[in-house]
């Protein structure tokens, strides 16, 4: 069985080493396929790798650095570090420096993700990073708390179950990496639908990407959004909306949003985010 797994995934694995972001719904497999694990481990360089793994945003970050670290050992990667960030003065050491220089891939895990941003946000460190993802020098990737950063509007928490309204959502600024996108993740997995929603309304100059657990939302340098994994990647996109009461209600009031787009991508599928529009299969 562990055999035709493994046939599997390397019928299935990128055969291109090309930098991506990966932006990724949380609990996702390590320990079976590790599909998504592996993924970023190739588009990091496979054998090749120097991967930096920031555990910041977990209230247990050398536990949770170190169970990267060994997924990413057993794959084969060249050099792991964990960047064990807990003051905003080691975002100047010059050993970290020195490393995010070289490192061809960088890992944000789960946790929470305003203490991620509290540690992250405006420093030199941040800019460095941002930078080579830019100029296409590095894959990045976060998971859970790690995916909700990488908007400039991001979602800090909010509750689900209910009709969309303002009260749903709690916003607070993220590290900016796509900022044109809000993030939700363990989407469908949490009821958060009502939730993402209730943040575009709010900013419907972005686009809503919802991400269920054990799925990614892979950002490629063209623009293109590819789904790898187990789940869905919700797309909202308020382009064409035609009317919203939200600026209008108190904030327990339901929302109403008319001619709101919605995709549902699942394996394989792409969007332009350029272009807002769903790239054919085949």
């Amino acid at each position: 069985m562990q055999q035709l797994e493994l046939q599997a995934l390397e019928t299935r694995k990128p055969q291109s080493t090309k930098t991506a972001i990966m932006v990724i719904g949380g609990a996702e497999d390590k320990v079976h396929g590790r599909e998504i694990l592996h993924t970023f481990f190739y588009r990091a360089g496979s054998t090749d790798a120097q991967i930096a793994i920031i555990p910041s945003a977990s209230r247990e970050p050398a536990i949770i650095g170190e169970r990267y670290r060994g997924i990413f050992n057993e794959m084969g990667a060249k050099r792991i570090e964990v960047l064990d960030i807990r003051d905003r003065d080691q975002c100047e050491d010059a050993a970290i420096h020195e490393y995010l220089e070289v490192c061809t891939g960088v890992f944000l895990t789960g946790g929470d993700q305003l203490r991620l941003c509290g540690l992250l946000a405006d420093t030199v460190l941040m800019e460095k990073l941002r930078l080579r993802v830019q100029m296409g020098q590095i894959t990045l990737a976060g998971t859970s708390a790690g995916a909700a950063v990488m908007g400039h509007h991001m979602i800090a928490g909010g509750g689900s179950g209910e009709c969309p309204n303002r009260s749903l959502v709690d916003m607070a600024t993220g590290l900016g990496i796509i900022p044109e996108v809000v993030v939700d993740q363990h989407f469908h997995n949490r009821n958060r639908m009502a939730r993402l929603m209730s943040a575009i309304a709010a900013h419907p100059d972005r686009l809503g990407i919802g991400i269920d657990e054990d799925t990614c939302a892979l950002f490629e340098q063209d623009g293109i959004l590819q789904v790898v994994g187990k789940g869905t990647v919700t797309i909202v996109d308020p382009g064409e909306v035609s009317y919203t009461n939200q600026p209008l209600i108190g904030a327990t009031d339901p929302i109403s949003i008319h001619n709101l787009r919605v995709h549902i991508l699942s394996y394989g599928q792409r969007y332009d985010l350029h272009q807002r529009a769903i790239i054919p299969t085949g």
